[in-house]
């Protein structure tokens, strides 16, 4: 055995492999509770639908409760990432799918308006901090040559589980008076999905080096070989133990400008795709169309989601991060547009297909470019506080639904939408093309893995 293979690092170890059955279960394994967040999310949207009928909710009622839980979310992201590379990523995301899977099902005995508020924003807490910490540990073990692919392939469970909650909405909703109910109960399934992450998935092995854990971190290497049959080698000792990196490592010297175009982008995408779908059922009805019918072609149009992954999937590796996303919120842009246009119950359907095609294959290739942007002890911290200022967005946009509603319809809602997805899209150009780089060699000049945790 030469000098050269004898040497690597334990990252080179496991960009080196195949993708393999470990890499398969820890991508269905977080993906799964990312399909059961979508399914939380998504499952709001028929809710306000419901209760609007039943409770006779104002349109402003209808925006608070859309919009509190990406209040926590917010909140949640931005806490996430600092806790995930402070006490670990599979420990954080443990404890968010208990967060939010527990509050969900006490959602479903909400009993006023105010009550329904207060457990949504515990909701939130859970479900924004998942998301980040959930990318970043399968970016943290997946091959360089493929990472951004496998990146995709988990956001393409949001797409499951949305379609989830489409089905729930259309199937359990309009049962009876207490269906919405029923359905915010089977959203407590991630409390019992905790246990199973807490102890099936590996932790990362680029966060157990940084706190001088290196036993395990050599023990989840050997298990990642053995799966691909692989001959272990000897690596050499890691860097010393680092402290995690704070908030305003994202602005210093040569983060900047890529914190920035980041923040824009998430800002963009989550303004629109949160003011429209989380808005979608309740617009339709308010339209003309009948409960059941607008539920319905929600559940078609949320369809749309996976092949846009798919697509995703395969064009970020072939074209690159940037042009990809660059080129699907192009696409939402235009989707955006044609649905404000369109008119007939056919027109609406096809245009809301194109819209859900392109958009959640722009969230595929930001998830995957995330993670990428930043070193091992600030790449949660760096997720979770880009994700954390697009939930500021997500928090506005079902406030701002209503208003722009009374002042032009749903012709203008999604005309606005179609902006930010063209300021999302000029954003994207300002970030950097990283693909088929190993993770930290995309790390800022003058930056190493642990220097800013110091």
């Amino acid at each position: 055995m030469t000098d050269t293979t004898s040497r690597l690092t334990r990252a080179e170890r496991l960009d080196r492999l195949p993708f393999t059955r470990e890499h398969g279960r820890l991508v269905v394994g977080s993906g799964m509770g990312w399909a059961l967040d979508a399914m939380d999310v998504g499952l709001i949207s028929f809710v306000m639908t419901a209760l609007v009928a039943q409770w006779g909710l104002s349109n402003g009622e209808v925006s608070l409760i859309g919009s509190i839980g990406f209040v926590g979310m917010a909140l949640g992201a931005t806490l996430g990432g600092l806790l995930a590379d402070r006490y670990g990523r599979r420990q954080v995301f443990a404890l968010t799918l208990l967060v939010f899977g527990l509050a969900t099902g006490a959602a479903a005995l909400s009993w006023s308006v105010g009550a329904l508020l207060v457990f949504r924003f515990l909701i939130g807490l859970g479900l924004g901090a998942e998301l980040p910490v959930a990318s970043t540990l399968v970016s943290e073990f997946a091959p360089a040559r493929v990472r951004g692919r496998v990146v995709v392939l988990l956001e393409a469970f949001w797409a499951v589980g949305w379609t989830l909650a489409a089905l729930i909405g259309y199937f359990v909703v309009p049962r009876g008076d207490d269906g919405w109910r029923w359905a915010l109960a089977i959203g407590a399934v991630p409390a019992l999905y905790a246990v199973v992450v807490r102890r099936g998935l590996p932790e990362s092995v680029r966060f157990l080096e940084l706190r001088g854990r290196t036993e395990e971190a050599e023990a989840t290497v050997r298990r990642f070989e053995r799966a691909a049959d692989v001959e272990p080698v000897q690596s050499p000792p890691p860097a010393p133990p680092a402290r995690a990196a704070g908030l305003g490592a994202l602005w210093a010297a040569g983060t900047g400008s890529r914190t920035a175009a980041l923040w824009v982008v998430w800002f963009s995408i989550n303004f629109a795709y949160y003011g429209a779908f989380i808005w979608l059922p309740t617009l339709l009805f308010n339209d003309g169309f009948s409960l059941v019918k607008s539920f319905q072609y929600t559940l078609i149009i949320t369809l749309a989601q996976l092949p846009g992954y798919a697509v995703a999937a395969y064009l970020i590796e072939k074209w690159g991060r940037r042009p990809t996303l660059a080129t699907f919120l192009v696409g939402s842009a235009v989707g955006a547009g044609m649905f404000a246009a369109a008119e007939a119950d056919s027109a609406v359907l096809v245009t809301g297909m194109v819209l859900s095609f392109f958009n959640l294959g722009a969230w595929g290739a930001l998830y995957a470019v995330t993670p990428e942007i930043y070193p091992t002890a600030l790449r949660a911290t760096g997720a979770g506080a880009a994700a954390g200022f697009g939930r500021i967005a997500s928090i506005l946009a079902p406030l701002c639904v209503p208003l722009l509603v009374d002042a032009g319809g749903t012709g203008l809602v999604f005309g606005v939408f179609a902006a930010f997805f063209v300021l999302g899209a000029v954003a994207a150009l300002g970030l950097p093309e990283l693909r088929g780089q190993a993770l930290d060699e995309g790390a800022p000049v003058g930056v190493t893995p642990t220097s800013r945790a110091r």
